[in-house]
């Protein structure tokens, strides 16, 4: 019989909303025993059954709830029942797409809190970033088997965030031949993942639209592709008939990486260049020396971590647009964005103002940009809500 959560007075209305997270503060009391990732009844004060979640003695969200349904039992039957809808959605997505690689569970926005599951041509990558879903890896894999046509399913638990949990990064095969890359398609492009050392599970899924994006911009333009990591908006804008591509990045295999995807798309060198640099110094550079771009996309990493960063971060934002902003020649357009779940669309929008301020210059939003269909954002968990990017033509 599961462990029972009762909740503070009042402390019951974000769930009546259907938001899926208890906070250590709202828990009144605990009835029964109760382990990490353990599966509990969460009830009000008044003793009205509200969810059933995973529970996390570690973590300050101490209650993840998995259903709504009082009679829905936590079993293999129920993440086959969520990867299935899943899966059903993402096919369509991926047909419109002309792809082979999707996010095929996005965590709370798809009902199962903590999960992450990137899908790239037959090869499933897990993150199980809580306790409850750590906790049911086994029947995790069992439903990815039932569900899809897969040879290998490999776990990338390597996040800092697990240690919010008490648990310990982890990357180990959980089934099947595990490859160190598989090639994927995407709107015509080739690209390859690097399984085991990419970023998050691979590869940036969330920026597949955004990429299409830039490739319609691209005509004939010189352009500067910033933070560019393995250097796919670079493919795009190719694609879209770019006449040359400048990829800067600090790191010097997603560089070799990105000569690659120029390689596999049937670029040349002289078409592709890579920069290799800390993109705040080479925009200052290009800026003292006057060099200008037709386009320019700036993708920088998350710079923000937490609330109390967010002042810091802003200015970060600000500083990297201005210089964005100054390489952009008159009439030319800047596709900028911030993946940091805790910047708001406005407050992202009016930084991009301001930098447009400071650089002298009159900018024009085109479009809003956000994450790829398959990061579908839940009306009850707006916390799904992270990507969020401008085209901007610039006087």
């Amino acid at each position: 019989m599961s462990a029972k959560i009762y909740l503070q007075p009042g402390r019951e209305k974000s769930l009546l909303r259907r938001h899926p997270w208890v906070f250590e503060g709202a828990v009144a009391t605990v009835k029964g025993r109760c382990r990490m990732g353990d599966t509990v009844d969460v009830y009000s004060s008044d003793d009205k059954w509200l969810g059933r979640g995973a529970f996390s003695p570690n973590s300050q969200i101490r209650v993840r709830i998995w259903t709504f349904d009082k009679n829905e039992s936590i079993d293999n039957a129920f993440f086959c029942r969520r990867i299935e809808s899943a899966w059903q959605l993402r096919q369509q997505i991926m047909a419109r797409a002309s792809s082979n690689a999707c996010r095929l569970i996005a965590a709370e926005s798809d009902g199962l809190p903590g999960v992450t599951i990137d899908l790239y041509n037959d090869v499933a990558v897990v993150q199980l970033l809580s306790a409850g879903a750590d906790k049911h890896r086994d029947k995790i894999v069992w439903a990815l088997q039932r569900t899809l046509p897969l040879r290998a399913i490999f776990e990338r638990s390597d996040v800092d965030v697990r240690h919010k949990e008490g648990l310990e990064p982890l990357v180990q095969p959980l089934w099947g031949d595990v490859p160190q890359t598989v090639d994927i398609e995407e709107h015509g492009v080739t690209i390859r993942v690097d399984l085991h050392t990419g970023h998050k599970t691979g590869f940036y899924l969330d920026q597949r639209e955004n990429r299409f994006a830039a490739s319609r911009y691209a005509e004939n333009a010189n352009v500067l592709n910033c933070f560019s990591y393995t250097g796919t908006f670079a493919c795009y804008a190719l694609r879209g008939g770019a006449s040359h591509v400048t990829n800067v990045d600090v790191s010097q295999p997603a560089l070799d990486m990105a000569a690659t995807h120029a390689e596999l798309n049937g670029f040349t060198d002289q078409q592709c260049s890579q920069v290799k640099g800390d993109v705040f110094e080479v925009l200052r550079q290009y800026h003292n020396d006057g060099t200008q771009f037709d386009m320019v996309i700036l993708d920088p990493p998350k710079f923000v971590d937490s609330k109390a960063s967010l002042k810091r971060a802003c200015r970060g934002y600000k500083d990297i647009n201005m210089y964005g902003i100054h390489a952009v020649k008159p009439g030319g357009i800047m596709l900028t964005f911030s993946c940091s779940g805790l910047m708001p669309a406005d407050l992202f929008q009016k930084v991009v103002a301001d930098a447009a301020l400071d650089a002298g210059r009159q900018v024009r939003i085109l479009e809003h940009l956000s994450q790829a269909p398959d990061h579908p954002i839940s009306t009850n968990y707006p916390e799904g809500y992270y990507l969020k990017g401008l085209v901007c033509q610039v006087e």
